[in-house]
């Protein structure tokens, strides 16, 4: 049975819902031209969907937040690491699989029974159009796959950063392939990842201000030639260390392309 494209969605701002379209733009080092979550950074740039699944699970193309509805892969196969290449030339990496979560939980009976078929998230790796209707090869273990869990994904990211370099919560967030409401997960995965050999010295609010838990920061740092400023309150007494951010960011636009 060949392997098809049967729907494409795109999610313009926000809230808003899901616009069918017959063809979509995709852009290495993006995501979907157009989308909401197309980030540079991001290892879930595209949801893809089993028609299959759908079928399976009795509900409509697009409840599940899908970019993309493919029919005729195996279940068995449609697994993360997994190279998707279009007619036109576009290829999507698929990282790991998309998480049941409440926004969906209106649609099934429990959480557990849309387990591994919510979709899988992905990465334009080669740019080009796809559009509904054209076929598509795929191929199993091209890459390494994500791990399903996000704190080894933060791991995995942080070890990434180079000496002289930093990042901030934000970056974390968006490298990791999470929600915005992980936000309040990252000071926890600090204070557990602190008493390792993990370079959580490079780490920053969004502001850019050191983290007070973080064993030795302020020495770790400026050995790596970053300058670490003092902030000052209106008594002129000393507050908070900072970095200007602007100096020192790090940003790879390459990390899930290879």
């Amino acid at each position: 049975m060949a392997l098809s494209i049967m729907h494409l969605f795109t999610k313009v701002k926000s809230g808003s819902t899901m616009v069918e379209l017959k063809t979509l733009n995709l852009k290495v080092g993006h995501g979907i031209e157009g989308d909401i979550n197309a980030d540079a950074i991001s290892p879930r740039q595209i949801l893809i969907v089993r028609n299959e699944d759908i079928l399976d699970l009795s509900i409509q193309p697009g409840d599940l937040r899908e970019n993309i509805v493919v029919t005729g892969i195996e279940f068995d196969n449609f697994i993360p690491g997994s190279l998707l290449t279009f007619e036109s030339g576009a290829a999507i990496r698929l990282t790991f699989h998309c998480e049941p979560c409440k926004r969906i939980a209106h649609l099934v009976k429990s959480l557990k029974t849309i387990q591994y078929k919510r979709g899988i998230l992905g990465v334009v790796i080669k740019s080009g159009k796809i559009q509904v209707g054209s076929n598509f090869q795929l191929k199993t273990n091209e890459f390494t796959a994500l791990s399903e869990n996000p704190y080894q994904r933060f791991l995995n990211f942080i070890i990434k950063i180079p000496s002289g370099k930093v990042v901030t919560y934000k970056q974390i967030i968006k490298g990791m392939g999470v929600d915005n409401s992980y936000l309040r997960a990252i000071p926890t995965y600090l204070k557990k990842a602190s008493d390792t050999d993990y370079p959580v010295h490079r780490i920053l609010d969004s502001q850019g201000y050191l983290i007070t838990y973080v064993n030795q920061q302020k020495n770790k740092l400026e050995a790596e030639e970053i300058k670490v400023l003092s902030d000052t309150d209106v008594l002129g007494n000393l507050n908070k260390n900072f970095v200007h951010i602007k100096d020192y960011l790090w940003e790879d636009y390459t990390l899930y392309l290879e």
